[in-house]
């Protein structure tokens, strides 16, 4: 089968960045499916793989975002039938996405919205998990908007791909939203999104809020350099309130500075439930089917922004170029001619 990969972490500028490759299908066994991938899109994670590491023995195919048809099922796979339509975002720690077709264990996978195109449904997953977990299962809020009334959230990085989804479920949680965007395009974006207000992440944090009316923030969802901002969250967060990041950093990190307000840190890894297998790994599709529920309702939208058509090393390479940039809004999706 056609997949793209490389077997040499490059700058996304170098010709064996990404190449085509041909491969030999896989076969589903035990819990996993096999899914005839009909679009992908791009994160991040995607890049920062790429880029960084020891030369590849054999092809390294990444890809962490998909929507496709299941064609066949494990023998212990039970969620599934052969015709079904689905989405997900792979595990990190197994081949990707970037393929013709791909093994995923049923337990991160869920049907596909039905009202959404498969390029419009593989812009989802990857940020709607990683966005749905951080309030959920590490802020530990809810969706009961009367419990959430004049609680706050700051998310850092609000018309990215996370921020794009992560404000519309921060808004369906009830939360005041505040997102942060610097150009005019990207405030539009992220109020189009859920946010009821935006403050400039290149500007004084406090000094911003406190034009909005707020002196502190109850929860912070940081989308963009961790350290960069430690200083400015540590110091707007609210007493006993609660910051979650996303992004790493090879820079020390003063926890201290959160003592006095009893404020807690924590990380949010959307590959942890499947990269260690845990027990509550079905969490993960039982995420995406309530996201999937909300977007045939209508009450949270897509967020692609730009369709590159054919899965190919030149579109992923482009793809990838602009994700590198720093400048996209939303997610950019490569789907299969």
């Amino acid at each position: 089968m056609k997949a793209i990969g490389f077997q040499q972490h490059l700058p996304i500028k170098e010709a064996n960045s990404l190449i085509d490759i041909e491969i030999e299908c896989p076969a589903a066994q035990g819990r996993d499916v096999l899914v005839e991938v009909k679009a992908v899109s791009i994160n991040p994670v995607d890049t920062k793989v790429r880029a960084h590491g020891s030369d590849e023995a054999e092809p390294k195919i990444i890809g962490y975002d998909a929507a496709g048809i299941v064609v066949e099922v494990g023998d212990q796979a039970s969620f599934f039938s052969v015709g079904d339509e689905v989405y997900y975002a792979g595990a990190i720690n197994r081949p990707g996405s970037n393929s013709a077709f791909q093994l995923v264990d049923e337990r991160i996978v869920a049907k596909k919205p039905a009202r959404l195109t498969f390029s419009e449904a593989a812009a989802l997953p990857l940020t709607a998990l990683t966005a749905y977990e951080a309030l959920t299962d590490r802020l530990h809020l809810t969706f009961d908007a009367k419990s959430n009334l004049e609680k706050t959230i700051l998310i850092i990085g609000a018309a990215g791909g996370v921020g794009s989804i992560a404000t519309q479920l921060a808004n369906k949680a009830g939360l005041t939203v505040i997102g942060t965007a610097s150009r005019p395009e990207t405030i539009d974006w992220a109020k189009a999104h859920g946010a009821h207000h935006t403050i400039n992440h290149h500007e004084d944090f406090r000094q911003q809020l406190e034009q909005l009316g707020y002196d502190h923030v109850d929860y912070i969802f940081c989308l963009n350099a961790t350290d960069q901002h430690f200083d400015a969250m540590v110091d707007v967060i609210a007493p006993q309130g609660m910051i979650c990041s996303i992004v790493e950093t090879d820079q020390k990190l003063d926890l201290s500075a959160l003592q006095q307000k009893s404020a807690t840190f924590v990380w949010e890894f959307m590959f942890t439930r499947s990269l260690f297998e845990t027990p509550d790994m079905i969490r993960q599709h039982e995420i995406l089917t309530q996201v999937a529920t909300w977007l045939d309702e209508e009450t949270l939208e897509t967020t692609v922004t730009q369709t590159l058509i054919g899965l190919n090393a030149a579109n992923l390479k482009e793809a990838h170029r602009l994700v590198e940039s720093g400048k996209t809004i939303g997610k950019i999706v490569v789907e299969q001619q």
